[in-house]
């Protein structure tokens, strides 16, 4: 593990950014406006983005998604992540929160705030379903998380994505609703299509991340690749993410500017279960003595999801224009900017509450100070 220091303070590491860092929330908010205007004013551009398909996303959609995990995999000290897989509290945590309370948490949220609104609601707990497999290392790089225990988490969530995602569906949708009386909702999920997308969109950028280091190390050694080489390659990661953002919110502009109550009203639940998930997760670490960075590790890889593959199985099984479709494109437009907003909660908490913590073993997603 890399040599204990000091962790830095919020007002520290908000100094350090770069300028495309440290004014992100102002991007993240462009690159939203930007995506609703061109999905609201020019005829056919929606269709246009989706023409092209890859695991039932949009190719550019695609693009951008693996654009902006490489940079961000190409960090992780893979000789590192063996000491994660010892961290049983850790380990213990993350699936107790991920994979039984936060889906059975979303499932309580989208039956007492949308009763009424059975395709939004059936759009929230598929939300609640896709665990985050992708944008969580961004937020996990700015707020000082452990890196190695990210890429380590999300690699568990992928597995459990692909043999518990179809299951869980099925309990959620079907058959706990018989058992409390409630209507029932279709679960056709297709176990092929949830295993390729986890395989484009963690597969292809974790082997390039991990082939890029291991051969980077080699040639020229890991001063050289941590120092010279991510200082170059980390912007690409929050270009790739601005871009996806664009493009996601351009594919259902019209929807979301057409139905604003509607979206107000599948916002507030994702609004409670950001913050509550993520708090639960600050606490947990807290009370278990896990340390700042992995603690934040930890929250974060429970409050984020993976909407990608929400998306994907929202378009799939009821249809592009589907009010589930919907409810999984609202699930980014709510969690970028609350999980932008946690990572500053997650600094704040690390002066606060660990003011001596150690390790710090993520710097600032550029790698690099401005």
């Amino acid at each position: 593990m890399s040599t204990p220091v000091a962790t830095p303070e919020a007002g520290q590491v908000t100094a350090r950014l770069s300028t495309l860092d440290r004014f992100l929330p102002v991007w993240i908010i462009a690159a939203m406006a930007a995506g609703l205007l061109l999905g609201r004013f020019i005829p056919g551009l929606a269709g246009a983005l989706d023409a092209v398909q890859v695991a039932d996303v949009s190719l550019p959609i695609a693009i951008g998604l693996l654009v902006m995990m490489y940079p961000v995999l190409a960090k992780v000290r893979y000789d590192e992540t063996h000491r994660v897989m010892a961290d049983k509290k850790l380990m213990i945590s993350s699936l107790v929160i991920n994979w039984l309370a936060a889906p059975a948490f979303m499932f309580a949220l989208a039956w007492i705030f949308l009763p009424d609104l059975p395709e939004y609601r059936t759009g929230l707990i598929i939300v609640g379903l896709a665990r985050c497999i992708a944008m969580v290392m961004i937020w996990n790089d700015l707020a000082c998380g452990d890196r190695e225990a990210a890429a380590v988490l999300v690699a568990i969530n992928s597995v459990f994505q692909v043999i518990a995602f179809g299951a869980l569906g099925w309990f959620y949708l079907q058959l706990l609703p018989s058992w409390l009386g409630l209507p029932t909702t279709s679960a056709e999920f297709s176990f092929w299509a949830i295993t390729i997308s986890v395989l484009i969109f963690l597969g292809i950028p974790l082997l390039a991340g991990f082939l890029t280091r291991t051969i980077g190390e080699k040639a020229k050694g890991r001063d050289w690749y941590e120092n010279k080489f991510l200082p170059k390659l980390g912007p690409w990661a929050l270009y790739g993410l601005l871009f996806t953002i664009v493009l996601l919110f351009a594919l259902q502009g019209d929807e979301i500017t057409s139905n604003p109550l509607d979206v107000a009203r599948i916002a507030l639940p994702l609004l409670v279960y950001f913050s509550v998930v993520f708090g639960a997760g600050m606490v947990i670490g807290k009370l278990l003595n896990m340390g700042y960075a992995r603690t934040t590790t930890l929250a974060f890889t429970a409050a984020g999801n993976n909407f990608e593959l929400a998306i994907a199985v929202a378009i799939g099984t009821y249809g592009v224009t589907s009010g589930q479709a919907l409810a999984g494109v609202v699930g980014p437009l709510i969690e970028v900017p609350v999980l932008v907003a946690l990572v500053y909660v997650a600094l704040w908490a690390q002066k606060k509450y660990w003011p001596a913590a150690t390790p710090a073993l993520s710097a600032p997603i550029e790698g690099k100070t401005k």
